[in-house]
Order: structure tokens, then C-alpha cells, then sequence
């Protein structure tokens, strides 16, 4: 079922259909979390190797498809897109959440960014909003 799903995703940015393509989509799908590059790439092992990986991640994000976030150490992160995300313009603006003790960065996607006014002569192509604390499963441990 995710197959179709990712055939059509592939497609609508003409991008190639390639078994390294389908399989950092299918990972970044399943997971709840943002992934950082390493992370992809010890779920990955030897399937992908660092160089694809890193042009996937970059042809990815250059489409609209998946969006980056830097995490509390200054790792970037990514997470698929879930909104009305174009190619270099990334709109997928909800509220990223780093959690102090897992160190995860979560999409809270139904936390959406209040609309900001800039002041004259800026133009964000972008909108990043973090929020840092302790996520509700690691709560939950310490309690």
C-alpha cells in the first residue's frame, strides 16, 4: 500500500524510481520522530550508502518532500512533509518539539506557526518554530 503511495510522491517531482528512494521514505514514514542523517544510516546499513543517502536526503528536501530540523546539538533532522510543502518552498510550518532527555525532535503537526508578520523589505521562505522540554513518554518514565 505504501508502495502506490510512494510511486505517486516519486512521480509528481519526476524523480526516479529507485529501491534507495523507496526505502529512506518508507523509513522516514514509519517513524514518529525526526531522523538524523547518521541514525538513517545505521537503520539502513548497508542498504543505502552515505553518499546516496545524503543526495536523497538533499534531492528530497530541494521537492518539497521531506523538511529539515535542527535538533538542541545543531543536527539536522528530517521528517516527511505533511502539508502543502513545493519544490523550495517548504510549508510545512507546525511546531518542532526537542526533547531534553530522548533528544528526539517530534513534528507536532496539529501546532501550527501563528501567522508572523515581518516587518518591511524581509520575505521568509521559511518559518522554523521550536519548542524545548520533556515529551510525554519520557514524563511519563520519570514519574
Amino acid at each position: 500500500m505504501m508502495q502506490g503511495k510512494f510511486d505517486e510522491l516519486l512521480e509528481k517531482h519526476s524523480l526516479k524510481k529507485t529501491a534507495p528512494r523507496f526505502r529512506v521514505l518508507e523509513v522516514l514514514s514509519n517513524r514518529n520522530v525526526a531522523t538524523s542523517q547518521p541514525n538513517l544510516e545505521n537503520i539502513l546499513g548497508k542498504e543505502v550508502d552515505r553518499v546516496t543517502l545524503y543526495r536523497i536526503l538533499k534531492t528530497f528536501e530541494e521537492k518539497g518532500i521531506i523538511h529539515k530540523i535542527i535538533d538542541s546539538n545543531g543536527t539536522a533532522n528530517y521528517a516527511v512533509c505533511h502539508s502543502s510543502c513545493t519544490e523550495h518552498q517548504h510549508r510545512d510550518e507546525h511546531l518542532h518539539f526537542n526533547c531534553t532527555v530522548c533528544k528526539n525532535v517530534y513534528c507536532l503537526n496539529d501546532v501550527h506557526i501563528p501567522n508572523v508578520i515581518l516587518p518591511g523589505g524581509f520575505e521568509a521562505s521559511t518559518i522554523n518554530l521550536i519548542a524545548t522540554g520533556i515529551c510525554p513518554g519520557c514524563k511519563a518514565a520519570s514519574e
